[in-house]
């Protein structure tokens, strides 16, 4: 998987409504102002759902999910390096936690998304960590 620190804003459509999110597929994503590597993304239709995503690589390094050709192909991607990976980041009893076994692939010439479920043995609630400086 790609990883940059350019924008990634932008439009993202899911090829299936994200879970909990239904009948919702279009999404924006903007970069989350002075916090590299985290991103909001909120619907295009007025329903009012927002999560938080963040670039795996930046808090979670050791992150090296299994990405597979069953993973990619309804993206219309034939790489995993022609996919951007992020992870849903929510609050915890009051501290943040990443899904780490449901990432998010957006393939990245076509702006299209999915979340995947992985094979492996990834925690739902793995406890995020602030990089170092």
């Amino acid at each position: 998987m790609m990883t940059q620190t350019l924008s990634r804003s932008g439009r993202l459509t899911f090829t299936a409504p994200p879970p909990g999110l239904s009948p919702v597929v279009d999404f924006a994503l903007d970069d989350v102002e002075g916090a590299i590597g985290l991103y909001a993304m909120h619907d295009l239709v007025g329903a009012d759902l927002r999560l938080f995503l963040i670039d795996p690589a930046y808090f979670v390094p050791e992150y090296q999910p299994q990405i597979t050709a069953e993973h990619l192909a309804p993206l219309g991607a034939d790489d995993p390096e022609d996919v951007d990976l992020y992870v849903v980041a929510t609050l915890s009893a009051g501290a943040p936690v990443v899904n780490l076994l449901a990432p998010i692939l957006v393939n990245q010439a076509t702006r299209t998304a999915a979340q995947v479920i992985l094979d492996e043995d990834w925690p739902l609630q793995a406890e995020l960590i602030a990089p170092e400086a």
